[in-house]
């Protein structure tokens, strides 16, 4: 090889090298591990979907599932241990079966946390307020009224008549990923008795920040499967900047995540490997798309909460629909304002006003960078929404879907074993399908 070439090439050389270091692993949190053969080598999911696929000729069913879904970008400030997070679940947080919480830069996004070893005290802090917050609300809330026309979508949301006041519950949340790559994190959970339901659960990290493929920028994906439908959800943070042509980073962003995302496909099944060949898609994130008008007139507009004019210019709806690499995904109606650029601790938006300060004369332009869009049929948006906690210059912001899901009806019939005492004093993994004996691993300690 030609010495220049090599002088060229040796920095994304070493770079990928410490990152495949930093990312090769698949390893991620989690209260529950799937159970795996040691002899075999194959998860007992394949063996179960095996088995039942050629002895059990049933039938299957679908169910709609509640999922709850949120992107933070916390700008690099760490949690203190009395935060509040009500804000961000204040969605009658008991009726949903799946939480999905994505943040981005919850640490600083400076060398030492790109190039240095994980820290993970940080994203620990995150998941402890989160079994905190979702576990307290199970035993003890009241319901809001879910903003939607539809009677029998906010029937299925409260699980009751609406009007009428939620029952009170004792459902437990479990997280079954959670992982983190430099500062972009995503942490899922789901209701107790689901557990045993979920297969195959899995990661995938893509780093395209420094020299294309650091992990200051880019992905961190999951999937698994609940029953016998597949989820896959995308937390991003994607190139920023506000100059003319930026966007086409983004967009490169996103190609790159899609081309090198991929999941195993399963030692016996022919599990989805890349995000789209998913049932159901959900990308969230700091998405960095900002809108294409003079600065002064975002500002004058965004005074005057003309959400149309400014959205006839947002980057990521031109990209929506006229685009190529996210067309054919939807978003729902956006009714609030801006999440960015924000003084921490304020509603002011940054540059702004000024006050003498050189920082406040740094300007950033308000834009709806944080946002959740999907891919696929069978998901429909009930709510989206922002939050007001004000901890950094990023506001959160939230989606409530209702998804369907494929259940055989031979698990329908066993469901009621699950939720009995029987189910506990079963020890032989012969006995009942080792999907549903998932040896549980404590993986948090608080």
């Amino acid at each position: 090889m030609p010495a220049k070439l090599v002088e060229v090439m040796w920095p994304a050389l070493v770079a990928n090298k410490i990152l495949h270091k930093r990312l090769g692993s698949r390893n991620f949190v989690a209260d529950y591990q799937s159970y795996t053969d040691p002899l075999l080598g194959i998860t007992s999911d394949d063996q179960l979907s095996i088995t039942t696929n050629s002895i059990l000729n049933d039938h299957r069913d679908t169910e709609k599932y509640k999922v709850f879904v949120s992107t933070w970008n916390i700008g690099g400030i760490a949690p203190d241990e009395g935060l509040n997070i009500e804000d961000l679940l204040e969605t009658c947080s008991k009726s949903f079966d799946i939480y999905v919480f994505g943040f981005q830069e919850i640490v600083p996004l400076k060398a030492s946390n790109v190039l240095g070893s994980e820290d993970n005290k940080i994203s620990t802090k995150w998941n402890s307020l989160i079994r905190e917050a979702l576990n307290k609300r199970t035993h003890h809330y009241c319901c809001k009224d879910i903003e939607s026309d539809d009677d029998n979508i906010k029937q299925d949301l409260k699980g009751n008549i609406p009007g009428q006041q939620c029952k009170s519950a004792s459902q437990d949340f479990h997280c079954i990923i959670s992982k983190q790559m430099v500062g972009i994190m995503i942490s899922v959970w789901v209701r107790s008795d689901l557990s045993p339901f979920i297969r195959h659960p899995c990661v995938s990290c893509v780093g395209c920040g420094i020299m294309g493929c650091l992990g200051n920028k880019g992905s961190v994906s999951v999937r698994f499967l609940l029953h016998e439908t597949s989820f896959c959800f995308v937390c991003s943070h994607l190139a920023s900047g506000g100059k003319e042509g930026d966007e086409k980073h983004r967009n490169s962003n996103v190609a790159e995540i899609f081309s090198r995302t991929s999941f195993p496909k399963g030692t016996l099944l022919d599990l989805p490997r890349k995000i789209l060949d998913h049932d159901h898609v959900i990308l969230l994130g700091d998405l960095n798309y900002r809108i294409s008008m003079p600065e002064e007139t975002t500002r004058l507009l965004v005074e005057k909460r003309d959400w149309d004019s400014l959205l006839e210019n947002d980057q990521l709806k031109m990209e929506l629909v006229n685009g190529h690499i996210l067309r054919g995904w939807h978003e729902g109606t956006i009714k609030f304002a801006p999440t960015y650029k924000y003084f921490p601790n304020s509603d002011l938006y940054y540059g702004c006003c000024y006050h003498g300060s050189k920082k406040a004369a740094k300007k950033r332009s308000p834009a709806w960078c944080d946002r959740v869009i999907w891919f696929g049929n069978g998901l429909k948006q009930i709510e989206y929404s922002r939050s007001e906690s004000k901890l950094s210059d990023h506001r959160p912001v939230k989606a409530l879907f209702t998804a369907e899901v494929k259940v055989s009806s031979s698990f329908k019939n066993l469901s009621s074993l699950f939720m009995s005492e029987r189910f506990e004093q079963i020890k032989n993994v012969f006995q009942v399908s080792p999907e549903f004996a998932c040896k549980k691993q404590s993986s948090f300690r608080f």
